[in-house]
């Protein structure tokens, strides 16, 4: 009995050990199959990539918001530019048609006076010059005047001279100043170019608006910026002295073809000479500056 007793109290004992056993190893169970078991190295690794991935969207999002700062700002600076291109392309074209009407200085918009401004000072106007004479040069390179000396040039001896500035209407003396030298560097170019012409074989022809009161003056002008004592030019005498500048112009290039010479080219800055019947072949218009009334 007491063996039995005491197997049967064994065998309750290890029955009882082994539902617990059971129960553990159930619950050991329940706890795998919801749960995730993460040793620590991998835990580390999973918390850095965690970390790593942050790092980069917080970099992504830093980069794109820069981003769109920079196509704003260029965004605004191309708008600018073309509002700045807009007025300038305004404002050039105008000056041309100021030409071509000879309109006063009154007439040139306010908005524009920063325009003539620039054209003279950031060095176009000079530039516009010496591309011109360069394209005179390369027409004529490609010539020869025949030999009987009736091929002409007609140039304008206005581009030739520095004109009186200090009557103009630049009330600025820091414009006077940029006007002036420009002026002075566009005659010398100019000069070149005549000086090359003639050692081509080319017969100059001056003209001037001026009057024949001023013939010496302007004959020393010309003979100190290198040409000789025989030089021909046209000036305005006293019974054309009322007629417009391109009449008078224009009549005496009638003048001229009617005594038998050829008139290969007309070069000018100004627009009257380019006016009425007998022109050359070939003209060429040069730069010329826009005067205006700056503000004080």
């Amino acid at each position: 009995m007491s063996s039995f007793s005491d197997h049967h109290a064994d065998s309750g004992n290890s029955s009882h050990s082994l539902l617990s056993r059971r129960g553990s190893e159930m619950g050991s169970q329940y706890v795998i199959e919801n749960g995730v078991y993460m040793s620590a190295f991998t835990a580390t690794v999973f918390v850095t990539a965690l970390v790593t991935i942050g790092i980069l969207m917080l970099t992504l999002l830093v980069s794109l918001t820069m981003m769109l700062d920079s196509c704003q700002s260029r965004q605004s600076g191309v708008i600018k530019r073309s509002k700045t291109n807009v007025h300038y392309d305004y404002c050039k074209i105008y000056a041309f048609h100021a030409e071509l009407n000879n309109l006063g200085v009154d007439e040139f918009p306010t908005i524009c006076k920063q325009y003539a401004l620039d054209y003279t000072k950031e060095g176009q106007f000079l530039r516009d010059v010496n591309l011109t004479t360069q394209i005179v040069e390369n027409y004529f390179s490609n010539l020869k005047p025949d030999d009987d000396h009736l091929d002409v040039i007609l140039m304008d001896a206005d581009d030739l001279s520095l004109l009186d500035i200090t009557d103009s209407n630049i009330s600025s003396e820091l414009s006077i100043k940029h006007v002036g030298d420009a002026k002075y560097l566009a005659s010398s170019m100019v000069s070149r170019l005549c000086m090359k012409l003639q050692a081509s074989g080319w017969s100059l022809v001056f003209f001037t608006r001026q009057h024949t009161s001023n013939r010496n003056a302007t004959i020393e002008s010309l003979i100190s910026t290198g040409f000789d004592g025989q030089t021909s030019c046209i000036m305005r005498s006293k019974d054309k002295v009322q007629m417009e500048s391109w009449e008078y112009l224009s009549g005496r290039r009638v003048q001229l073809h009617s005594e038998g010479f050829r008139i290969a080219s007309v070069i000018s800055s100004q627009m009257d000479a380019f006016r009425g019947p007998c022109l050359g072949k070939q003209n060429f218009k040069l730069a010329n500056l826009i005067h205006y009334k700056l503000e004080q």
